[in-house]
Protein backbone atom coordinates (compact mmCIF):
# COMPACT_ATOMS: atom_id res chain seq x y z
CA UNK A 1 0.00 0.00 0.00
CA UNK A 2 2.62 2.29 1.07
CA UNK A 3 4.41 1.52 -3.01
CA UNK A 4 0.98 2.59 -4.28
CA UNK A 5 0.71 5.84 -3.08
CA UNK A 6 3.44 7.22 -4.74
CA UNK A 7 2.50 6.03 -8.05
CA UNK A 8 -0.70 7.53 -7.28
CA UNK A 9 0.41 10.61 -6.55
CA UNK A 10 2.89 10.63 -9.86
CA UNK A 11 -0.33 9.62 -11.67
CA UNK A 12 -2.16 12.48 -10.80
CA UNK A 13 0.11 14.99 -10.77
CA UNK A 14 0.82 13.83 -14.37
CA UNK A 15 -2.78 14.33 -15.21
CA UNK A 16 -3.20 17.83 -14.04
CA UNK A 17 -0.03 18.99 -16.07
CA UNK A 18 -1.00 17.48 -18.85
CA UNK A 19 -4.92 18.70 -18.57
CA UNK A 20 -3.69 22.13 -18.16
CA UNK A 21 -1.62 22.01 -20.95
CA UNK A 22 -4.50 21.06 -22.66
CA UNK A 23 -6.40 23.52 -21.40
CA UNK A 24 -4.12 26.24 -22.16
CA UNK A 25 -3.65 25.30 -26.16
CA UNK A 26 -7.27 25.56 -26.18
CA UNK A 27 -7.32 28.89 -25.06
CA UNK A 28 -5.29 30.36 -27.78
CA UNK A 29 -6.03 34.21 -28.28
CA UNK A 30 -4.92 34.36 -32.24
CA UNK A 31 -4.02 32.21 -34.91
CA UNK A 32 -2.76 33.32 -38.96
CA UNK A 33 -5.04 31.77 -41.39
CA UNK A 34 -5.34 31.82 -45.03
CA UNK A 35 -8.18 33.61 -46.32
CA UNK A 36 -9.23 29.95 -48.49
CA UNK A 37 -9.87 28.72 -45.00
CA UNK A 38 -12.73 30.93 -45.05
CA UNK A 39 -13.83 30.43 -48.01
CA UNK A 40 -12.43 33.40 -49.42
CA UNK A 41 -11.45 33.40 -53.62
CA UNK A 42 -9.85 36.44 -55.37
CA UNK A 43 -9.90 39.77 -54.15
CA UNK A 44 -12.06 41.94 -56.64
CA UNK A 45 -13.07 45.40 -56.62
CA UNK A 46 -16.99 46.12 -57.36
CA UNK A 47 -18.27 49.58 -58.41
CA UNK A 48 -21.76 50.74 -57.07
CA UNK A 49 -23.44 53.81 -58.42
CA UNK A 50 -26.81 55.17 -56.01
CA UNK A 51 -28.61 58.13 -55.02
CA UNK A 52 -28.77 59.18 -50.85
CA UNK A 53 -32.12 61.08 -50.46
CA UNK A 54 -31.44 62.92 -47.27
CA UNK A 55 -35.06 64.51 -46.15
CA UNK A 56 -35.02 66.23 -43.42
CA UNK A 57 -38.72 68.00 -43.65
CA UNK A 58 -41.93 67.44 -43.91
CA UNK A 59 -44.27 64.32 -42.35
CA UNK A 60 -42.19 61.68 -42.95
CA UNK A 61 -38.49 62.86 -42.25
CA UNK A 62 -35.89 60.46 -43.07
CA UNK A 63 -33.12 61.92 -41.16
CA UNK A 64 -34.03 63.38 -37.63
CA UNK A 65 -31.79 65.23 -35.01
CA UNK A 66 -31.24 63.91 -31.64
CA UNK A 67 -29.22 65.99 -29.80
CA UNK A 68 -27.44 69.50 -30.38
CA UNK A 69 -25.16 71.47 -28.46
CA UNK A 70 -26.15 75.07 -26.43
CA UNK A 71 -24.17 76.97 -29.21
CA UNK A 72 -25.82 74.96 -31.82
CA UNK A 73 -28.28 77.17 -33.20
CA UNK A 74 -26.51 80.24 -32.90
CA UNK A 75 -23.38 78.53 -34.76
CA UNK A 76 -22.75 79.42 -38.85
CA UNK A 77 -21.82 75.60 -39.50
CA UNK A 78 -24.68 74.00 -36.29
CA UNK A 79 -21.28 72.55 -34.79
CA UNK A 80 -22.39 70.03 -32.29
CA UNK A 81 -25.98 68.98 -33.87
CA UNK A 82 -26.05 65.24 -33.97
CA UNK A 83 -28.40 63.57 -36.48
CA UNK A 84 -29.76 60.02 -37.02
CA UNK A 85 -30.75 58.63 -40.41
CA UNK A 86 -32.27 55.97 -42.11
CA UNK A 87 -32.11 57.11 -45.73
CA UNK A 88 -33.14 55.45 -49.14
CA UNK A 89 -30.52 54.57 -51.58
CA UNK A 90 -31.67 54.19 -54.94
CA UNK A 91 -31.09 53.88 -58.27
CA UNK A 92 -32.03 57.37 -59.95
CA UNK A 93 -32.42 60.79 -58.62
CA UNK A 94 -36.05 60.83 -58.54
CA UNK A 95 -37.97 59.90 -54.83
CA UNK A 96 -39.52 57.45 -57.21
CA UNK A 97 -36.89 55.59 -58.28
CA UNK A 98 -36.16 51.65 -57.41
CA UNK A 99 -34.44 51.88 -53.51
CA UNK A 100 -31.91 49.38 -53.58
CA UNK A 101 -30.82 49.97 -50.06
CA UNK A 102 -30.96 52.38 -46.53
CA UNK A 103 -28.20 54.53 -45.07
CA UNK A 104 -28.32 54.16 -41.75
CA UNK A 105 -26.29 55.90 -39.19
CA UNK A 106 -24.98 59.12 -37.69
CA UNK A 107 -24.00 62.37 -38.92
CA UNK A 108 -22.99 65.09 -36.60
CA UNK A 109 -21.69 68.93 -37.36
CA UNK A 110 -18.26 68.39 -35.98
CA UNK A 111 -16.32 71.83 -37.24
CA UNK A 112 -16.52 75.37 -35.71
CA UNK A 113 -15.37 76.73 -39.41
CA UNK A 114 -17.03 75.25 -42.10
CA UNK A 115 -20.44 72.97 -42.87
CA UNK A 116 -18.53 69.74 -42.17
CA UNK A 117 -20.07 66.53 -40.95
CA UNK A 118 -18.85 63.56 -39.26
CA UNK A 119 -20.15 60.50 -41.28
CA UNK A 120 -20.60 57.16 -39.69
CA UNK A 121 -23.07 55.05 -41.57
CA UNK A 122 -23.66 51.88 -43.16
CA UNK A 123 -25.27 50.93 -46.72
CA UNK A 124 -27.29 48.51 -46.30
CA UNK A 125 -28.49 46.89 -49.25
CA UNK A 126 -31.95 45.32 -49.96
CA UNK A 127 -31.71 44.22 -53.69
CA UNK A 128 -30.40 41.98 -55.90
CA UNK A 129 -26.76 40.30 -55.42
CA UNK A 130 -26.18 42.21 -52.16
CA UNK A 131 -28.95 41.72 -50.65
CA UNK A 132 -28.68 41.46 -46.82
CA UNK A 133 -24.89 42.52 -47.34
CA UNK A 134 -23.25 46.19 -45.51
CA UNK A 135 -20.69 48.38 -45.98
CA UNK A 136 -19.32 50.72 -43.38
CA UNK A 137 -18.40 54.29 -44.01
CA UNK A 138 -16.55 56.52 -41.53
CA UNK A 139 -15.37 59.75 -42.61
CA UNK A 140 -15.74 63.76 -42.85
CA UNK A 141 -17.96 65.14 -45.33
CA UNK A 142 -17.52 69.11 -46.20
CA UNK A 143 -21.06 69.43 -47.55
CA UNK A 144 -20.08 72.46 -49.74
CA UNK A 145 -17.65 70.86 -52.01
CA UNK A 146 -17.86 69.69 -55.14
CA UNK A 147 -17.08 65.59 -54.41
CA UNK A 148 -15.99 64.58 -51.06
CA UNK A 149 -14.38 61.06 -50.06
CA UNK A 150 -15.08 58.67 -47.09
CA UNK A 151 -13.45 56.08 -46.39
CA UNK A 152 -15.02 52.28 -46.74
CA UNK A 153 -13.83 50.51 -43.03
CA UNK A 154 -15.53 47.48 -43.44
CA UNK A 155 -18.98 45.20 -44.62
CA UNK A 156 -20.71 42.14 -43.57
CA UNK A 157 -22.19 39.44 -45.90
CA UNK A 158 -20.51 39.98 -49.53
CA UNK A 159 -18.26 42.54 -48.46
CA UNK A 160 -16.24 40.99 -45.50
CA UNK A 161 -13.16 42.26 -45.36
CA UNK A 162 -14.33 45.31 -47.10
CA UNK A 163 -12.17 48.51 -48.08
CA UNK A 164 -12.36 51.43 -50.26
CA UNK A 165 -13.76 54.57 -50.87
CA UNK A 166 -17.14 56.55 -51.12
CA UNK A 167 -17.50 59.74 -53.30
CA UNK A 168 -20.18 61.68 -52.70
CA UNK A 169 -21.40 64.70 -55.16
CA UNK A 170 -24.60 66.59 -53.95
CA UNK A 171 -27.17 66.22 -56.96
CA UNK A 172 -29.99 68.31 -56.05
CA UNK A 173 -29.68 70.88 -52.09
CA UNK A 174 -32.66 72.64 -51.09
CA UNK A 175 -31.87 75.05 -48.71
CA UNK A 176 -35.07 75.91 -47.53
CA UNK A 177 -35.43 72.30 -45.85
CA UNK A 178 -32.32 71.36 -46.02
CA UNK A 179 -33.62 68.18 -48.45
CA UNK A 180 -30.66 66.38 -50.14
CA UNK A 181 -30.47 64.18 -52.87
CA UNK A 182 -26.27 63.19 -52.92
CA UNK A 183 -24.47 61.13 -56.04
CA UNK A 184 -22.13 58.10 -54.81
CA UNK A 185 -20.01 56.29 -56.33
CA UNK A 186 -18.39 53.92 -54.26
CA UNK A 187 -15.35 51.51 -54.71
CA UNK A 188 -15.04 48.61 -52.90
CA UNK A 189 -12.37 45.65 -52.26
CA UNK A 190 -14.00 42.48 -51.16
CA UNK A 191 -13.91 38.91 -51.53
Amino acid sequence: MAQTLPKCRNIIFTLLIFSSLLQAQSHKFANKLSPKTLGFAKEKLTHLHFYFHDIVSGDHPTAVRVAEAPMTNTSRTFFGALDVMDDPLTVGPEPTSKIVGRAQGIYASASLTEARLLMTLNYVFTEGKYNGSTLSILGSNSVFSKVREMSIVGGSGLFRFARGYALAKTHFFNLTSGDAVVEYNVYVLHY
